[in-house]
């Protein structure tokens, strides 16, 4: 069964074709990375997933549900993270897991905050307003955030920027044992390259609103001929080779 099934996925703002007619599927309980520059169409596509955009063609079905017809009984099962969309700055981590927990009417409130607490290291800070957090603190709050509501669909974007090695390497672990045990579905946005080898099980590369190449991070370093991911991206942003002949 597919978690995420999208097809002919287009949005177009006036002349500027943003998503380009993708289509691709995420199976339950994996972990697919979407890849691509600046420009690329990975918030637009996102965006749409989170039915915060409307395609202009195409459709998105989320854990059997049609997001344009009935997108909120996806949204109660769904979340997302960025570290570069900010909390509201005066209230407390608590208060403002308080405030998403209450949104997706999380049972056993308190209990959960304090899990995720405990979980994600926040317990020195959990009373510090998240405007006078660190980067990193921040990175890990949005995490909490995110996970409120145990997600069966969890859409991430760059979560272990600012983070130490440590501490990323904590994280994805973390992530990689919440996945496993939950059987949730995760899409991946990532300029870490070495995370994305680490945890998905496909890889989409965007370019230009289009799926340029996809599949396992293995092989696609076989097709490119390449040792890592990072000279794979490069490859296609570039245009400076093609995918070695099977």
């Amino acid at each position: 069964m597919d978690a995420i099934r999208v097809e002919g996925l287009t949005k177009r703002y006036g002349e500027v074709l943003a998503v380009d007619g993708i289509s691709f599927a995420a199976p339950v309980g994996s972990t697919i990375g979407l890849l691509g520059g600046n420009g690329a169409g990975k918030t637009t596509t996102i965006s749409m997933l989170l039915g915060l955009l409307l395609p202009t063609s195409g459709s998105i079905h989320v854990l059997g549900h049609d997001m344009a017809r009935d997108r909120f009984a996806a949204l109660a099962r769904m979340n997302f993270s960025s570290p570069y969309v900010s909390l509201p700055a005066r209230l407390t981590v608590a208060e403002n897991l308080r405030v998403y927990g209450h949104l997706y009417t999380v049972p056993n409130l308190e209990r959960r905050i304090a899990e995720l607490a405990a979980d994600l290291a926040l317990e020195d800070f959990i009373h510090r307003p998240a405007g006078q957090l660190s980067a990193g603190q921040k990175t890990r709050v949005a995490l909490a955030k995110s996970l409120i509501n145990t997600p069966d669909v969890l859409l991430l974007d760059e979560p272990t920027a600012s983070l130490d090695p440590d501490t990323g390497d904590w994280v994805r672990s973390w992530l990689e044992r919440y996945r496993a045990q939950s059987k949730c579905t995760i899409l991946l946005a990532s300029h870490n390259m070495a995370e994305v080898h680490r945890m998905c099980t496909d890889v989409l590369m965007l370019k230009k609103g289009r799926i340029v190449d996809h599949g396992t991070p293995d092989a696609l370093l076989e097709r490119y001929g390449r040792e890592d991911l990072e000279e794979v991206f490069l490859d296609i942003a570039r245009d400076r080779r093609q995918a070695v002949p099977a």
